[in-house]
């Protein structure tokens, strides 16, 4: 399987379990990794053919930029619903971080893999 990725793409977003966090957006960084074949579409060379990671991008900043989860956790099984389901990816590796979480640490969060390699 090929791997088509998506690194520090950084998305402003409610998050959090504390009152200052249900009012201010914070930094959301997310690092996917995406089963796809890019075989026919190297043949081809169209867009078409291909996993379209600015496809995913867009929608991503979209469906983060206006969620208000609670939790990272939860945050991170929405994305990867949304990535296997309407991109019809069959894996997904997703890091969803969150920089400032933690005094003395660069960012804290998930890491899960859904699907099937």
């Amino acid at each position: 399987m090929d791997i088509v990725f998506i690194n520090d793409l950084r998305i402003e977003a409610i998050i959090g379990i504390y009152d200052w966090e249900r009012k201010v957006k914070q930094t959301i960084s997310l690092d996917l990794e995406m089963g796809a074949d890019i075989r026919t579409s190297a043949k081809t060379d169209a867009i078409e053919d291909t996993l379209n990671y600015k496809a995913v991008a867009k929608r991503l900043i979209s469906f983060v930029g206006e969620s208000e989860y609670q939790l990272v956790e939860t945050l991170a099984e929405k994305i990867a619903e949304i990535v296997l389901t309407e991109f019809n990816v069959p894996w997904v590796k997703l890091s969803v971080r969150k920089p400032g979480a933690v005094r003395s640490s660069r960012d804290v969060g998930v890491v899960i893999e859904r699907g099937s390699r």
